[in-house]
């Protein structure tokens, strides 16, 4: 077998047809004294705007790598990793900083959100960053906890507040700066059935009202049902990429699959 896995080509989605994220021949070698780990093989693929695509594999797959690398976490030992048009591997560290921050929005299984600051205070912070004006954030601020259905929140911490409700805050936190992308790493882990749905449902809403691409690694099946696109990875390749609708989805299980 090659090093790059060749794979049934899937066609963008109908209203999805920019890429915003593009792979080409990427690998991902660590180095544990003597030894290379190849976490990635060769992988090529592209994402479109406006599109919610799912990312599964075991445990030592190379998901998270992959993950990582079209959320400009991380960059490639070999190939190229191409976000909004930008070769990640031809920025610098100033250059990547303004990249992640303007372009793409970070949605956590453990919500990553500041334990000593309020909903507003998180929500504003990379609107900070990126620096505009105190008055102009807060009062956007207020607009994306309204959004997720967080009003009158806004002055409390996350001690007060349910883990769907963090959760909510890290997205309007996501949304802060207007990113084309939202990588949301595992988002409904942590949270309850009815909860996660109702994560799962708010994601949903921004990617058609905002065409924001949303990009998660999950194994929440209801999530998947959500998604355009389903990648499967397995020993550092892309094992296969299907269309959700092509696929019977059930909690528990994915049928109606020939593979």
């Amino acid at each position: 077998m090659s090093e790059t896995q060749v794979i049934k080509s899937v066609p963008p989605p109908a209203k999805a047809k920019e890429v915003v994220v593009k792979t080409l021949g990427v690998k991902k070698i660590y180095r544990m004294g003597d030894e290379e780990v190849h976490a990635l093989r060769g992988v090529d693929m592209e994402i479109y705007k406006g599109e919610y695509l799912s990312i599964m594999g075991p445990s030592g797959s190379g998901k998270s790598t992959l993950f990582n690398m079209v959320g400009g976490l991380d960059k490639p030992s070999e190939g190229k990793v191409f976000i909004s048009g930008n070769d990640v591997s031809q920025l610098d560290s100033q250059q990547l900083a303004w990249l992640r921050c303007h372009k793409i929005g970070y949605i956590f299984q453990t919500y990553n959100i500041l334990e000593v600051m309020t909903a507003l205070e998180n929500v504003i912070l990379p609107m900070v960053f990126a620096g505009i004006k105190t008055k102009d954030a807060e009062e956007k601020g207020h607009a994306l906890l309204k959004m997720v259905g967080l009003e009158g929140r806004a002055g409390h911490r996350p001690v007060e507040l349910s883990g769907g409700q963090q959760q909510r805050v890290a997205i309007a936190r996501a949304l802060a700066n207007g990113p084309d992308i939202i990588l949301a790493d595992e988002p409904t882990a942590n949270l309850d059935t009815k909860t996660g749905g109702e994560i799962i449902d708010l994601m949903e809403k921004l990617k058609y009202e905002r065409e924001v691409t949303v990009i998660s690694a999950t194994h929440d099946h209801k999530m998947l049902k959500k998604s355009d696109r389903i990648v499967w990875i397995r020993d550092g390749r892309i094992d296969r990429i299907e269309l959700a609708e092509n696929l019977n989805i059930q909690e528990g299980s994915i049928g109606g699959d020939a593979h």
